[in-house]
């Protein structure tokens, strides 16, 4: 090889080297609805937000782009992700470049569907105040006093020609700038009590003919101190809490081809405590009339044998399971069946008053079925999400009555399957479980209280579970585990490293404020699934794990039987949960960084640990043992990275 070539292959060496360890495509927090939440540097958030606004006649009608508002494609590609959503007639592509350290292209196109009149299309930036606490703003390199407080005829505070606008506030620095000058325009937002700047640029007003496009481009660019302080962790051993019995999963079985393969693998893979299975009620008794429990195995609807089938692996398992209904059959609701949501806003229907003993009898021969011809029983029986419809609908009332009601059937047919508390369908709608949490006649037929996590994630809010189970002395279950219900339209999420870090900061929260008896992942399926390749979603290649299914796996890894123990860190950037057995001498310790790399000061350990191993999981390692670290006078010290999932298992 000539010296020449051989230089510039050594160069070319150099500069892989000198690239960013981080994938470019990481920076920007782009959602798959169409909004960013910010820029990261060095895995630090610089919080922002933005949507696309469109304002009909004024101001007093609008629609924006938002989480579980529009129905968006969402694909990500090599450095860059793009959503195309619509709202109205009007249909958007926005594609969003991360451009270098702390900054993102944004380009938007705009399509009327049809001929329009319209206040006008809006990219509206959304500044926290209490990040830009200041009175100014500068526009094109101008500075202009920023007083949010004094409004024109139009209700804005701002309304000026400029390509460049830029704000400072002591720890952080935002500069949008356009293609062009342009308006911007300060006003109000709805509802936000003065806790935002809101700036808005047109990308289109007036009269809007069918078939025209219009197109912008922003760049956005952020910079700001970086908090790289240490936290101290400090852990009570002698406080014991409940007790966490592992992670868990669901196996409703929806799609017959490819869901196997995925449980199988799951199951092979992680230890897995816990599970809930599907009756397929409206399957199992069509007809009130026909007794399914005279059919033979052989003759019974395919899905009832699969989700029978299912049930029954999970009990050579050894796997304790919940049973739980979503389809009801006709005959046993009031009106005609409703599936997905009423034009009336409603979901589900309720049960059918009169038809109760035959509701009661219909479940139990299921389990009585389930258990004569599969060797399965469940530990607990649930409607699901019969807050909200999903698709039993009740009140509180209905639920206690149907608490008391089913489970002294079960008791009166030697059935030992008991009912779930709730099962709601997020957080948020905690007092739906107080009627029945309430009731002492109640009482002997609960098994656990049981909420999903989609929603409700303020610590108030899933502080309102925890006392529940304190006050009741039941056991929590998070029967349906993730942070997005809708995800499974915009599937390449699942693969967007902030989707996996914000579902493992999630359950770290869930743990150290909840104290489950377990998290039940939704699912452990191809629906939802933390696997990629296989033909899930349509993915062709072979069948590998994800970074969120090593995140589950090393929460799987907890040992079993470990008692929740409290541990508090003083950075908020770090969510922390602690488990263990003070007689084995065995603690967990699950952490998540969701900022800077920074160092660990962990105090309070006792004096039977002398190691701990570390395990991370990020973007780039996947459950990989990086460490072990020795525990001196009660503490420890180690190094934590940007934006991981660490473990620490004594040894």
């Amino acid at each position: 090889m000539k010296t020449s070539a051989r230089k510039l292959i050594n160069l070319f060496i150099l500069l892989l080297l000198m690239l960013p360890d981080r994938q470019l495509f990481a920076q920007a927090e782009f959602k798959p609805w169409g909004n960013i939440d910010g820029i990261r540097v060095k895995g630090q958030l610089m919080p922002f937000n933005t949507r696309l606004v469109v304002v009909f006649d004024d101001w007093s009608k609008s629609d924006a782009t938002g989480k579980e508002k529009q129905k968006p494609k969402y694909t990500r590609g090599d450095g860059e992700s793009t959503v195309i959503t619509q709202i109205d007639s009007l249909h958007f592509t926005e594609t969003v470049r991360d451009a270098g350290k702390g900054k993102t292209k944004v380009t938007i196109q705009c399509v009327s569907g049809k001929d329009i009149d319209l206040h006008g299309v809006y990219f509206n930036v959304i500044l926290p105040a209490n990040v830009y606490s200041g009175n100014s703003i500068r526009l094109d390199g101008v500075e202009k006093r920023l007083d949010r407080s004094h409004l024109n005829g139009d209700d804005e505070y701002l309304h000026d020609n400029a390509k460049e606008v830029s704000l400072t506030s002591g720890a952080q620095s935002i500069t949008i700038e356009a293609d062009n000058t342009g308006a911007v325009i300060g006003r109000p937002g709805k509802k936000d009590r003065g806790k935002s700047i809101n700036l808005y640029f047109p990308i289109c007003q007036g009269r809007l003919p069918k078939g025209q496009t219009f197109e912008r481009d922003y760049e956005i660019k952020v910079s700001g101190d970086i908090d790289e302080s240490p936290v101290t962790m400090r852990l009570d051993t002698n406080v014991q809490g409940r007790e966490f019995a592992g992670f868990g999963g669901n196996f409703r079985i929806q799609n017959p081809k490819l869901d196997p393969e995925v449980i199988d693998y799951c199951l092979k893979n992680m230890r897995v405590a816990w599970g809930r299975v599907e009756m397929p009620w409206s399957s199992w008794q069509p007809d009130s009339t026909v007794d399914p429990m005279g059919i033979d195995t052989a003759g019974q609807n395919i899905h009832v044998r699969r989700s029978m089938a299912m049930a029954a692996q999970l009990g050579r398992m050894n796997i304790p399971f919940i049973l739980t209904a979503w389809f009801p059959p006709q005959w046993a609701v009031e009106g005609k069946l409703v599936f997905g949501r009423s034009p009336e806003g409603i979901w589900g229907n309720p049960l059918n008053k009169t038809s109760m003993p035959a509701i009661y009898k219909s479940i139990a021969n299921y389990i009585i079925y389930l258990k004569k011809y599969y060797g399965a029983e469940p530990v607990y029986f649930s409607f699901n999400e019969s807050d909200l419809g999903i698709n039993v609908r009740q009140t509180g009332e209905e639920h206690d009555e149907l608490i008391k009601g089913l489970g002294a059937y079960f008791a009166s047919v030697g059935l030992k399957t008991k009912l779930l508390l709730g099962d709601n369908s997020d957080a948020n709608s905690y007092q739906f479980i107080y009627a029945a949490m309430n009731d002492p006649a109640a009482k002997p037929y609960i098994g656990a209280i049981s909420f999903h996590s989609w929603r409700g994630w303020e610590t108030s809010t899933l502080q309102k579970w925890a006392d529940a189970a304190k006050q009741t002395g039941l056991p929590l279950i998070v029967g349906e585990g993730s942070i997005d219900a809708a995800a499974w339209g915009y599937p390449d999420y699942f693969l967007d490293p902030s989707y996996a870090i914000e579902e493992i900061n999630l359950y770290t929260r869930l743990l150290a404020i909840c104290q489950p008896l377990s998290i039940l992942q939704w699912q452990l399926t191809s629906d939802y699934s933390p696997l990629k390749g296989g033909g899930i979603f349509g993915k062709d290649g072979p069948l590998e794990p994800t970074q969120r299914f090593w995140n589950l796996k090393q929460l799987s890894c907890t040992p079993k039987d470990l008692a929740y123990m409290p541990l508090v860190a003083d950075k908020s950037a770090i969510s922390c949960a602690a488990m263990g057995d003070n007689e084995k001498h065995v603690y967990t310790i699950h952490i998540v960084n969701n900022g800077a790399a920074r160092e660990v000061h962990l105090h309070g350990l006792p004096n039977g640990v002398k190691d701990f191993a570390v395990y991370v999981t990020d973007e780039k390692r996947e459950m990989k043992r990086v460490k072990r670290i020795k525990v001196e006078d009660h503490s420890a010290d180690f190094k934590l990275d940007e934006r991981c999932f660490t473990s620490l298992f004594s040894e």
